[in-house]
């Protein structure tokens, strides 16, 4: 099982829509948060599956931290 980072923004005319860095072109939108989660996890599984089908890999290099400013 992989672990993926999922980026969480608040659509200024309601819901929520949310990223995957490490797949680029993974995007996804729900109602609630927990409506996202759900679509995101289907879209990172599709998205890992046409990465399959094609041969290559997420991207490893991808990193999230936390900076303080």
């Amino acid at each position: 099982m992989n672990t993926f980072a999922i980026v969480i923004h608040q659509d200024p005319h309601g819901g929520f829509w949310g990223e995957a860095p490490a797949l680029p072109g993974c995007y996804s939108q729900g109602e609630t948060i927990d409506e996202l989660k759900e679509h995101i996890r289907e879209a990172v599984s599709g998205v890992l599956e046409v990465m399959r089908s094609q041969g290559t890999q997420p991207e490893s290099n991808v990193r999230i931290p936390d900076i303080a400013i």
